[in-house]
């Protein structure tokens, strides 16, 4: 049967950009955006986060977008519907698949924290606890291996459940719900983190550009950390994006659906800096402290503050919805691969991938207990560690790469068409005086962030 005639497709256009953005919009956005712009100055790493989004990040993403609705199918389908003859570039779409396999195997793990420490907050569980005490809560749950299996498995599970639904009652309508109460609850953390003590002088640090912290950090670090950070945000390169431009009709550009994307993904991440910030400087606590700073920092400052029980379960829910958004999203890449490539219903795709990624989660949730003296990346590292290092510095990159390559060289699908494709629908265009810069300069750029991921 030709898969054009049975395949699913977006109830809204609304629905497609909250799904997709949901995709983007994840634990890069609230964890790794305000930890790197607190080590890289604040403000002017701001500043070129935002121009190597437009210069980078929104290229490629309209770039997998063509990919998927001109191909009208998951990665290694629309690659052969759209290469040449004799070519190979569908090869890459069983990379794409592993890839989003291999992002799920640690990324339901982590969600599972945040939905651990939402329960807490909520039964009052931080209520009383010394410093000590609260910042010791994270190491407890790591070392439990029931814990964290048990969360592990709830969310794979819960995602699996949405996604059986199908596109439209599942994914779009459960996407479409949770990017709401996502957007809700992040305005009503932002207006309480400007009631607090230190709220100017944090905002000050993140909003008002320092030259000489940037200078201090050196200037070409701080160019190159936010070269990544926009890049890695859409979690481009994987095909995760890619499937939902297959769903897409052809009604509107692609430039113009990237741009909204893009700026829901990055009023997410801008905003958690508005949380954040604030919280650091009002209690004393530094702004780079990295992924301490959402487990072990944040909670003290909860339990220290008016009203913490409540604002805490608010802000790990935020977080439960921008990690799970995440998860439904990719896992519908993950079905819509194996319906297409083994012949598979929905059901049944649901069924297998359910128990194969509760398997394949289980090294990364016991790697911090029973397993913790794997440490493949050397002394002090986890499996974690490893799976996130292969995904962030080797897949996406290198995929990204793939598909600009594809879209923009004579032997792959070629400049002329991905622009006819991408210029299909009213909204703004892509204009053709970019081809000198998608050709030749945008390469050579993934390919630093390709060898210094690697380095």
């Amino acid at each position: 049967m030709d898969p054009q005639n049975q395949r699913e497709s977006f109830g809204s256009r609304l629905g497609f950009i909250l799904v997709s953005a949901g995709c983007a919009i994840g634990i890069g956005n609230v964890w790794r955006f305000p930890t790197v712009t607190g080590q890289y100055g604040g403000g002017i790493f701001v500043l070129f986060y935002l121009l190597f989004l437009v210069l980078m990040g929104l290229p490629v993403l309209t770039m997998e977008l063509a990919v998927g609705r001109a191909g009208h199918g998951a990665a290694r389908s629309a690659y052969k519907a759209l290469e040449p003859g004799g070519s190979k570039w569908h090869i890459h779409g069983w990379f794409c698949m592993a890839g989003c396999v291999l992002l799920m195997m640690y990324y339901t793990t982590v969600s599972g924290w945040m939905v651990d420490y939402f329960f807490r907050f909520l039964t009052g569980s931080f209520d009383g606890l010394t410093s000590e005490q609260a910042a010791g809560v994270f190491g407890e749950m790591l070392s439990n291996p029931v814990e964290m299996v048990f969360w592990m498995v709830v969310i794979t599970l819960a995602g699996f459940v949405v996604c059986g639904r199908g596109l439209q009652g599942g994914l779009e309508k459960v996407g479409k719900w949770m990017m709401s109460a996502l957007l809700v609850l992040i305005l009503v953390l932002v207006v309480h983190s400007f009631t607090l003590s230190g709220a100017g002088e944090g905002l000050a640090f993140y909003l008002l550009p320092d030259w000489s912290r940037a200078t201090g950090q050196g200037l070409g670090n701080v160019i190159t950390a936010a070269m990544n950070q926009s890049f890695f945000t859409l979690s481009l390169g994987i095909g995760a994006i890619e499937i939902f431009g297959s769903y897409m009709d052809r009604g509107f550009t692609l430039p113009g659906e990237a741009a909204r994307i893009c700026v829901l993904d990055t009023f997410v991440a801008v905003c958690a800096g508005l949380i954040i910030f604030p919280a650091c400087f009002s209690f004393g606590i530094s702004p780079d402290a990295g992924p301490s700073l959402i487990f072990i920092t944040l909670p003290n400052v909860f339990t220290n503050m008016a009203g913490g029980r409540l604002w805490g379960a608010l802000f790990f829910l935020f977080m439960t919805f921008a990690s799970f958004s995440t998860v439904i999203a990719v896992f519908e890449n993950i079905i819509a691969c194996a319906r297409e490539n083994f012949g598979w219903d929905r059901r049944r795709a649901c069924l297998v991938g359910a128990a194969a990624l509760v398997v394949l989660g289980l090294p990364c949730a016991l790697g911090y207990n029973v397993w913790s003296g794997i440490q493949p990346l050397g002394a002090g590292s986890t499996v974690l560690d490893f799976e996130d290092f292969l995904v962030s510095n080797i897949l996406l990159p290198g995929g990204s790469l793939v598909y600009l390559l594809f879209c923009v060289t004579k032997w792959g699908w070629g400049f002329d068409k991905y622009t006819a494709e991408c210029n299909t629908g009213s909204g703004p265009k892509m204009p053709q005086w970019v081809k000198p810069y998608f050709k030749y300069v945008l390469p050579v750029l993934i390919t630093v962030i390709l060898v210094q991921g690697l380095l």
